[in-house]
């Protein structure tokens, strides 16, 4: 008999709550993660402890800028670098913690060391003590991803890093070069900008957030640009070098740049290697991503693989409905996702969100539509919060009406973002929207009035 009923690889967003469902639904479950802490990269390296001196970074930026309109009278500002970084690691350690309280709460057995499948039903755990081979009837693979490798830069972790290494830096550097200028890069580019470094960002193809609407892709490279980050798009890395003073790096042009520190944001490959994935029959492609049908199941039975190990956004929430639905398909036969309809965040300041179609996705489709735009400078939220930057855009079939589209540059937009999540999976029409009753003053209102400007009638611009 087997060991288990289930054996998830990997306690990151996909895996510790594909492991908690799977419990909820009466699953003796396993959970094989290497680190010793628990939650993933996003937990231990990436979304939260990124969101912590975001958060922290934005205060600072405030407190140094004049309060005296607000009737706020400020004395000298100072930055303690090193309780910055100690709160990061208080809540980072808040968040692992409450995972390990979870698999306690559900019964949820943990091993710690590499999992490796051993063949159909089998992981073998690699662990400091030694080996261990657990058996269950269903395996999830949910090991994630690494930061991609970029040619001709080789990571050193001292001064050509990651985005790992970037939330852990003991002092400013005073010239920073950030490689990619998709989520990763500028948030932490934001970062380490408004603790003083002189930030430059370099984005190969010809524009920030390359997979966001063009049109607020465009406007968040103003507004980023007004912040100070120093942005080139079109520019093509050829190399990266150690010198005497820091790092040189190479554009293909001919040209370099120099810096104290270069990180490289250039996305993420699926965390594939170590798994035994080829000795068990397990496909992946040529980029290392496990192949899996609509129902997440690979070419081996009874193995299964979600969140960034497959195709899909690489996004920890995506993760998360992967874990969900994949469980309950095994348990109940029926689970779903909509990849169409996982919002996208990028958590600078001001915010950008998208879900579903770009203006420009619907064009080269041959979709006819309908745009509508409200700006946050009329809002009178916005304008108390003093964050009157950004827009709301709406794309609505001109036919139907109905909803194809949201995307967002302003203050909370990943708060705003979920109300059109849910009029674009419940298929609602923008007039659907505009009838709605939102809260005054609120900055819900400019996602209202952009679902009135679709039809050009707008009330407050």
């Amino acid at each position: 008999m087997p060991d288990f009923d289930l054996i998830v690889i990997g306690a990151g967003p996909g895996g510790y709550v594909a492991a908690i469902r799977a419990a909820q639904l009466g699953l003796k479950v396993a959970c094989v993660e290497k680190e010793p802490a628990l939650g993933g990269t996003c937990a231990r390296v990436g979304c939260i402890p990124s969101k912590v001196l975001l958060e922290a970074s934005e205060r600072y930026r405030m407190a140094r800028e004049p309060l005296a309109p607000y009737g706020v009278v400020v004395g000298e500002v100072g930055l303690d670098l090193a309780a910055m970084m100690e709160r990061k690691d208080q809540v980072v350690k808040g968040n692992t913690d409450g995972v390990a309280y979870l698999f306690k709460k559900h019964g949820i057995e943990r091993f710690t060391g590499v999992g490796e499948l051993a063949g159909r039903g089998r992981v073998l755990v690699r662990g400091a003590d030694g080996d261990t081979e657990l058996v269950a009837e269903h395996v999830i693979l949910a090991s994630g991803s690494r930061v991609a490798d970029l040619p001709g830069v080789e990571v050193d972790g001292e001064r050509i890093i990651t985005s790992d290494h970037a939330i852990a830096l003991q002092e400013v550097p005073k010239r920073l070069v950030v490689i990619g200028a998709g989520a990763i890069g500028l948030e932490l580019g934001s970062v380490w900008s408004r603790l003083g470094a002189e930030v430059t960002v370099l984005e190969y193809l010809d524009r920030v957030l390359p997979t966001m609407d063009r049109e607020i892709s465009r406007e968040a490279e103003k507004v980023f640009s007004r912040q100070g980050l120093d942005i080139r798009t079109g520019v093509s890395v050829a190399g990266a070098k150690r010198t005497k003073q820091g790092v040189s790096v190479e554009l293909e042009v001919g040209s370099a740049v120099k810096a104290d520190l270069v990180m490289v944001a250039t996305g993420r490959a699926p965390y594939s290697e170590g798994l035994g994935l080829e000795a068990a029959g397990v496909e992946t492609d040529a980029k290392g991503f496990v192949q899996v049908d609509d129902r997440f199941r690979t070419s081996l039975e009874g193995v299964y693989a979600i969140g960034d190990l497959i195709h899909g956004p690489m996004l920890a929430h995506k993760a998360e409905d992967d874990g969900v639905a994949v469980v309950e398909m095994i348990v109940t036969g029926a689970g779903h996702v909509d990849y169409d309809l996982v919002p996208n965040v990028v958590y600078t300041d001001p915010e950008v969100a998208s879900v579903g179609k770009t203006e420009e996705q619907l064009k080269e489709a041959g979709v006819p539509y309908r745009k509508g735009v409200f700006p946050f400078q009329a809002n009178g939220r916005a304008r108390v919060l003093g964050a009157t930057e950004g827009k709301v855009k709406l794309l609505a079939h001109q036919q139907t009406d109905r909803l194809l589209g949201a995307h967002v540059i302003g203050a909370r937009a990943g708060d705003l973002i979920a109300e059109l999540v849910a009029a674009l999976a419940f298929h609602a029409s923008s007039e659907d929207v505009a009838r709605l009753s939102h809260a005054h003053p609120t900055l819900a209102e400019v996602v209202k009035e952009a679902a009135l400007a679709v039809d050009g009638r707008a009330l407050h611009v």
